[in-house]
This record gives structure tokens, sequence and C-alpha cells, in this order.
């Protein structure tokens, strides 16, 4: 069984991008510079087309990850749009005030995505205990968890990521992500034994219209995903396959 790449974009063009490299899932978002956002109706009804399996990112607000009656109302109306979509999984995650995962509503929208595939976020990563937390997770029935190993990058958590690997094993998925990229990723595999990784596969470009800059509407330098990164890095996982 091969290694498993999955590619966060947050755009019609960063989809086909992907798509275009051999992404073997998507991860869909708005918003990937705050860690992504929800995505909107119009990109979930192109994601639907695609020919690989696409999971959306339910996160109605950037900021933290502890959340009120209205960002659950809203969780929950995306869910189900995300299933009205005919997307294959949803992205969800949520803490309590000291970053142990919210267990209580965790459980609503899990329940709510029901036949839906699950991947649990990175909300994982600021929990005080990860052991406590993996068997959280278990037990609420999610695919995988995304995780950098409780720091801010996946080269960084690598000693923890590994653990994980090997408690998960046979029963969750652990999914490297955050800062993996091609001078990384053998390194992080090998020494995890993670089946699959999650990356952005992005480059920067800088803008030629100085006057949309000037406005505004955009940033001078922005991130797109490029389809040459995610070739190489499928054969780079193919090749420690």
């Amino acid at each position: 069984m091969g290694i498993l790449l999955e590619v966060c974009v947050d755009s019609p063009q960063g989809l086909a991008a992907a798509i275009a490299g051999g992404a073997d899932r998507i991860e869909l978002c708005s918003a990937l510079d705050v860690g992504g956002l929800t995505p909107p109706p119009g990109l979930l009804a192109l994601a639907a087309k695609a020919p690989v399996p696409v999971y959306a990112m339910i996160r109605p607000r950037a900021g933290d990850f502890v959340f009120g009656a209205d960002d659950e109302a809203a969780m929950l109306a995306d869910i189900d749009a995300v299933r009205a979509a005919g997307l294959a999984g949803v992205v969800v995650g949520a803490s309590r005030p000291d970053n142990t995962l919210d267990l209580s509503l965790l459980t609503r929208l899990t329940s709510r995505a029901a036949g839906l595939g699950i991947t649990l976020h990175r909300a994982f990563d600021l929990v005080p205990d990860a052991y406590e937390a993996l068997e959280q997770a278990a037990d609420l029935g999610v695919e995988r968890i995304l995780t950098s190993g409780l720091e801010v990058s996946a080269p960084d958590g690598i000693d923890l990521l590994g653990r994980l690997v090997e408690r998960a094993r046979g029963r969750l998925s652990i999914m490297p992500g955050s800062g993996v990229n091609l001078a990384n990723v053998e390194r992080i595999v090998r020494e995890t034994g993670a089946r699959e990784i999650h990356s952005s596969c992005r480059r920067p470009t800088e803008s030629t219209d100085h006057r949309a800059v000037a406005f505004g509407f955009q940033t001078l330098v922005s991130n797109v995903t490029d389809s040459g990164i995610v070739r190489s890095m499928r054969t780079l996982l193919d090749g420690i396959s």
C-alpha cells in the first residue's frame, strides 16, 4: 500500500492544480493563510466533480477553536451542505477553554456527519495531553488526525508523531501536516511511519498588478498551489513506498 498524499487548497485554481499533480485526496478550504476556513458553496459544487475524494474544512471563523452556540449552528449547517454537495467527508475540531478537546461539541458534529469521512483537524495540536486526546479521537470514531505533533510544524514534532502513529495503529491514521515540503517529506515519512501526508504544495508568487495591491484587493506576495510541486511530492512518496 502506497503513501497517500492529501493536498489542501482554497481556490478553484488550487483544486485544479492539486488534481493535475496527482493528489490522492483534497482538503477543501477557504483562507488557507489563517489555517483554513469553511469553503463557499460554489467551491463545494466545483469540488464535487473532482476525480478524487474531497474533504471540506468545517471552521466558521478564524481564531481559536472554542466555539459558541452560533458557531455550532453554522458548522452543523455546513456539514449538511457538504453532504448535499456530494463530497466525501469533513474536517472538524473544537476545543474547550483549557485546550482539551470539546468532546460534547465534537460528538454532535460527528453525529451530524454520520456516513461521511471525518478528519480531526489541528485543534488536536493545542491539547495538553496528546495521548489522552488520541484515545478520545479514537472513541469519537474519526478516520484520522491531522497533526504536527503539537509543534508549530511537523518537522519539529517528528518524535511525537512517530509515537502517535505507533499508538494509533489499526484504529485511526495519524497524518502529519504543517510545514511538510519536498525537502523534508521523506524524513517525516521514514521517521514516523505515517501512511498519509498533508501538504499545501504551494509556492509564493508576486503580483504584477500593483494597482490591485494598492487598493487592497490582493497582497503583493501570495501563495498558490503548484501542480509541479504536487507531482514531485507524489513521485517522492512513490519512491518511499
